[in-house]
């Protein structure tokens, strides 16, 4: 019996790798292994209700066709629901797709897909409500995610205009971290509560973060000096930020903080209005993914 799947294809995705999506499926996709339908997301959100209909349609698949948001979505609709998520990656970080090793080019993913290798996932709930399949982050990563929400351009050139832009004037913030029980106080930058190690761009804020361990990562970084940034940079995008004096790395099933006054997070590349206290909680095993991992 073939893989009834259903791809659901954002046209709004930040790179315009999706323009010519329905081709790209019909040339690469295994039609021995699939039966396939096409959606285009039409509002915010969209993909979440898509997905929740198909997986009460008896669909087997549901694959994002977009960015980490985008991403984000289908998970929604799709989590403890057993039925598989896809990625094909045309959005500009596409963190949780370079965690799992699915090729940037749409083309080298829709084949990836035909492999039907599966893994389950964890994923992170906020505030019993918001959901995180890759990484989430309070400070000064929710501030920039707020500013490129509203943005004319996206992708990596305009994250860092705005890292630059906005470096000098945002300060540390005093945060109340209870993690597992335990309770601390942080003067931070930002601080990211992460299920996969990066952000996006191979930009890593969770060195040792594994998507499937039961844990959340938590890192705390506080304000980089301007000097030391030549340093500190590298080493985020070599994987090795544990190594900076910079950072405050955690393992927890629950975190509990307070602090955040301006009230955004950071969602999987996505900036939201949540509030001043967020409850983050790992939800293990609960979204199956086809991946690229060998």
């Amino acid at each position: 019996m073939k893989n009834k799947t259903l791809f659901i294809v954002n046209p709004a995705s930040g790179t315009g790798r999706q323009k010519n999506i329905e081709t790209v499926i019909k040339e690469n996709l295994d039609h021995d292994l699939f039966d396939y339908s096409v959606r285009y997301t039409e509002h915010i959100h969209h993909g979440t209700e898509l997905a929740r209909e198909a997986a009460d349609q008896g669909y087997d698949c549901v694959v994002a066709v977009g960015g980490d948001g985008s991403v984000n979505d289908v998970a929604q609709g799709l989590k403890d629901t057993g039925v598989h998520m896809g990625i094909i990656p045309c959005g500009s970080g596409n963190g949780l797709a370079r965690t799992l090793k699915i090729p940037l080019r749409p083309a080298l993913a829709v084949k990836a897909l035909n492999k039907l290798q599966s893994q389950t996932i964890d994923s992170i709930v906020i505030n019993d409500r918001y959901l995180s399949v890759n990484a989430a982050g309070v400070g000064f990563d929710a501030h920039i995610a707020r500013l490129l929400k509203v943005a004319k351009k996206r992708g990596f050139q305009a994250y860092a205009s705005l890292f630059f832009r906005e470096y000098a004037s945002y300060e540390n913030s005093n945060y109340r971290l209870t993690i597992d029980g335990r309770t601390l106080y942080r003067k931070a930058w930002f601080i990211a509560i992460a299920n996969g190690r990066q952000y996006g761009y191979n930009l890593s804020v969770a060195p040792k973060a594994q998507i499937a361990d039961g844990l959340l990562d938590i890192t705390i970084i506080d304000k980089v000096p301007i000097e030391h940034i030549a340093i500190t940079a590298p080493m985020a995008f070599m994987n090795l930020l544990d190594h900076s004096q910079h950072a405050e790395m955690f393992r927890a099933k629950e975190v509990h903080l307070e602090g955040n006054l301006d009230k955004w997070v950071n969602i999987d590349g996505e900036g939201e209005n949540i509030g001043k206290e967020l409850h983050f909680v790992v939800h293990p095993q609960s979204v199956k993914i086809y991946t690229n991992n060998k």
